[in-house]
């Protein structure tokens, strides 16, 4: 029965890889298991876990989260602090690729959507930056790993689900991931500076006079009203969490309604632009759910087959060392992030791992800060990087698919460092 169930897992994965819906392959293929080689009787628990899903409050704060990036993606504000922070930085060598990381960071903390992200910096920086003569994979390379930063630093919808399956605080992994968010930042601008200052010719400053030009009467209102904004919604969401008024899920309402509101103040707000953010907040969390109800019939039967108690058999059988076991996770991670897509990784491989985590008697907390690390990096990696195809998308048409991928490279290296960083030095949370 333990090897039905690790054939089980291996055959879902094939079938994802082949393209099969996700949700769909993991029920189906579930059930088909459950009718052909378990009582009749298990499955009687299954609309009880279905039901713990849905009545799951921790939960609500993903369509809540999902909803306020939307709207703040047609709120007009991502496209202000770009042209704000280009001018600020744009005296500097690398400059422009400083301000695409910094408001990266603002926006990460304040919508968390990755595709967004991308394409709204993929507009509007991009074509500047390869007009003031930036090099192709500089200026690609920091667009598509700016726009990730949404998954680690919060409010994030990874930390979310992944605190559902951990069955951890939400709260509690907001907090932790919180610094290594911010370091990953500086990591980024580190780099960007160090490389612009050894070739002052990858990333040009720009001309003096063209920065004058742009500073006129009423630019320190401008930028006033550009930053002030998204930094007010910042510090309601993730100060009334960290201060402990709210929990994530009241602090994800917060957010919605702050969006809004400041989505009316810049006058953008309208029935079109109300209809088109349920529209997508509706598809993109029915995606997530009917994904986890599938993943929710995996869970039950692959556990009712024994595969979990095998899975912890082995590990201790095979002598693995807790950090053994982590590393051995976490590369399959890595490896699997090449291939199919974050929330896949989180409701199929995760459970998997997390009651063998318990079992070593690791953080759960910690595991799940290095997960979001981990899972970051999905998002860069080709064949199938998310952030790669938004970029794409909206690159204009010299910008090769190979300059992309070479672009993504040194900044794909940082995030493994700095999962590294965090899996030796677990004091950093």
């Amino acid at each position: 029965m333990e090897i039905l169930a690790l054939i089980l897992f291996i055959s879902i994965f094939v079938l994802i890889l082949y393209g099969y819906p996700v949700a769909f392959t993991l029920a189906g293929l579930s059930l088909l298991y459950a009718f052909c080689f378990l009582e009749p009787s298990v499955l009687a628990a299954l609309p009880a876990r279905v039901m713990g899903v849905m009545n799951n409050y921790v939960l609500i704060a993903v369509p809540l989260f999902i909803f306020m990036g939307l709207m703040l993606e047609r709120s007009g504000l991502a496209g202000q602090l770009l042209e704000t922070m280009a001018v600020l930085m744009g005296r500097i060598r690398g400059g422009l690729a400083v301000s695409v990381v910094l408001v990266g960071a603002l926006l990460a903390a304040s919508t968390g959507i990755v595709g967004a992200t991308v394409v709204t910096m993929g507009l509007i920086s991009l074509p500047t930056m390869l007009k003031r003569n930036y090099r192709t994979e500089l200026a690609t390379g920091t667009i598509a790993a700016a726009g990730t930063l949404g998954q680690i630093i919060p409010p994030s919808v990874v930390l979310v689900l992944l605190g559902s399956v951990l069955n951890v605080s939400v709260g509690d992994l907001f907090a932790a991931a919180f610094v290594p968010g911010f370091m990953l930042v500086g990591l980024y601008l580190v780099y960007i500076l160090v490389v612009s200052a050894l070739n002052p010719s990858v990333a040009p400053a720009m001309p003096p006079e063209e920065v004058a030009a742009f500073i006129g009467p009423g630019f320190g209102a401008k930028v006033l009203k550009a930053l002030v904004m998204p930094l007010v919604l910042i510090v309601a969401v993730l100060g009334s969490i960290f201060a402990g008024i709210a929990s994530p899920t009241e602090a994800a309402a917060l957010g919605a309604i702050g969006a809004t509101l400041l989505t009316a103040l810049q006058k953008k707000l309208n029935m079109n632009v109300l209809r088109h953010v349920m529209r997508e907040t509706t598809h993109l969390t029915a995606m997530v759910f009917i994904i986890l109800l599938g993943a929710t019939t995996f869970s039950l039967v692959f556990r009712e087959m024994n595969g979990d108690r095998y899975l912890v058999e082995w590990v201790q059988n095979a002598n693995l060392s807790p950090y053994m076991f982590l590393m051995l996770v976490m590369l399959v991670v890595f490896v699997a992030g090449f291939f199919i897509d974050f929330i896949e990784i989180i409701f199929i491989i995760v459970p998997i791992a997390a009651p063998i985590f318990k079992a070593l008697g690791m953080d759960m907390i910690w595991i799940g800060v290095l997960l979001t690390i981990n899972l970051q990096t999905s998002f860069l990696t080709p064949p199938f990087g998310f952030s790669l195809f938004y970029l794409k998308g909206v690159a204009p048409p010299e910008v090769r698919t190979a300059q992309i991928y070479r672009g993504i490279v040194p900044f794909l290296i940082i995030q493994l460092l700095l999962l590294a960083l965090v899996m030796f030095f677990p004091g950093i949370l």
